[in-house]
């Protein structure tokens, strides 16, 4: 149990040194900051160093949320693993700040981002660190995770949706130890905020563990993880990671980021990682319309998918107004830009086929099929597409992406209705396009069951 605990306090050590460097000598420069994808790398190498010993959690909120969900031996092991991330932590806060004292950086604080209050910290550091260890509890503790490797990549990765979609709101910790060595570090400017973070943290953990409990019955029954999940679970995995890809964009583009493509693809790959063996992991009408063009879709279910979907992504675009107090739409840019509808039409129906004959050439084939880097490559789709045609369209490549925000934005007042469904037109035109290329180029391919 000694090296359990030691592996952990390391483990988070090095996450929250690597957190406090990160932070205090990022990039002033618009679009040069990585420190969240430094951080995200960080927790995935530790991850993949210590989880043989002590399993990786370097995040009180995890621990907690394997002790909801039931993954864990009791609170006894439980708690000792909370108290050694935290010492880890605050032992990482004292190394930094003594690394930076008599330079020019100014404290890392932990607290509300200017313009920010506590209702807006609370939304994302509940729902961030809800899918964190919603992602960690798939990838990591089920009967069908047995063998992966993908598993530090899904956790690490969700750092980067998290950290660009909520930091300019939070700070993006979605840890309590982290929090914690933060708060330590910078006692001398007040010390408390930790205590409310660590609770929104704790929430967002619960959350995690009934949403699980939820989309994995089979984990806590006798039924064999081979049989088929019923509809009505499939219909929630897919609102679940419709809404979480819909709701990192949604803060991206309220917040301005340089890393919306970036953010976007990582929260698409935490989440196929984490949904794939239960629902298909679609998360996008179009990819669900391929599908069903290739014939793997029953209309019943491709139309219910579809519908889930669309309804995901006007939550998600509601919820982003509690956190930004406004809305965003998709459309053609303004004259100064230079691109109108043809420009627009021309992006989104290329990279929306790029997406969806990705998706039908890795995980409708078995010859084809990747048994590790599937969500990987799918999210790489949207990280191409977006930053390739960002500043065309905007990069959607979704019809849930493009018109739940819409809807959301006109019910404000704001764009008209017509530009989303004009979207949604051209990316189901994309996703024809993949289905008519896939028979052509991959012929009669045996289907996966």
């Amino acid at each position: 149990m000694m090296r359990k605990y030691l592996a952990e306090m390391l483990g988070t050590f090095l996450l929250t040194f690597t957190v406090g460097c990160a932070a205090l000598t990022a990039p002033k420069e618009v679009g040069a900051n990585w420190s969240v994808t430094a951080i995200a790398c960080v927790l995935m190498v530790a991850i993949y160093a210590v989880a043989p010993v002590s399993g990786g959690h370097l995040n009180p909120a995890v621990s907690c949320a394997l002790g909801f969900a039931g993954k864990v031996g009791s609170w006894s092991e439980i708690l000792p693993y909370c108290v050694s991330q935290i010492c880890g932590a605050v032992l990482a806060g004292l190394c930094f700040t003594h690394l930076f004292s008599g330079h020019d950086e100014p404290p890392l604080h932990l607290g509300p981002k200017e313009g920010f209050g506590w209702t807006e910290t609370m939304l994302v550091e509940v729902l961030y660190t809800c899918m964190l260890c919603f992602v960690v509890l798939n990838v990591a503790t089920t009967q069908r995770s047995t063998g992966t490797e993908f598993y530090g990549l899904a956790i690490g990765f969700v750092v980067v949706a998290g950290g660009n979609a909520a930091g300019g709101i939070s700070g993006g910790a979605f840890n309590p130890a982290v929090s914690i060595g933060i708060d330590v570090a910078d006692r001398a400017a007040g010390f408390g905020w930790c205590i409310a973070y660590s609770c929104f943290q704790i929430v967002g953990a619960l959350l995690a563990a009934l949403l699980f409990r939820a989309v994995r019955p089979e984990e806590y029954s006798m039924a064999s993880p081979n049989d088929a999940p019923s509809l009505k679970i499939k219909l929630l995995s897919e609102f679940i990671g419709t809404f979480y890809l819909c709701f990192t964009v949604g803060l991206c583009v309220l917040g301005k980021s340089p890393a919306t493509a970036w953010a976007a693809a990582a929260a698409l790959m935490g989440m196929i990682y984490s949904l794939g063996n239960i629902s298909g992991a679609n998360f996008n009408p179009a990819v669900t319309f391929a599908i069903y063009l290739r014939g793997l879709h029953a209309t019943r279910d491709a139309v219910s998918y579809m519908a889930v979907q669309f309804l995901a992504s006007i939550v998600a675009a509601v919820v982003c107004i509690c956190a930004y107090h406004k809305t965003y739409a998709f459309g053609p840019g303004d004259a100064t830009t230079g691109y109108g509808w043809k420009g627009v039409a021309s992006a989104e129906v290329q990279f929306t086929f790029l997406l969806c004959f990705v998706v039908l050439s890795i995980c409708t084939v078995q010859s084809n099929k990747l048994l590790q880097m599937y969500g990987f490559a799918i999210g790489s789709c949207v990280t191409a597409g977006g930053f390739a045609i960002g500043s065309v369209s905007g990069g959607a490549l979704n019809p849930a992406v493009s018109l739940g925000a819409t809807i959301v934005d006109r019910m404000q007042g704001g764009a008209p209705l017509t530009n989303g469904l004009a979207f949604v037109a051209l990316e189901f035109m994309g996703a024809a396009l993949a289905a008519v290329a896939f028979k052509a180029v991959h012929g009669a391919q045996k289907e996966l069951v």
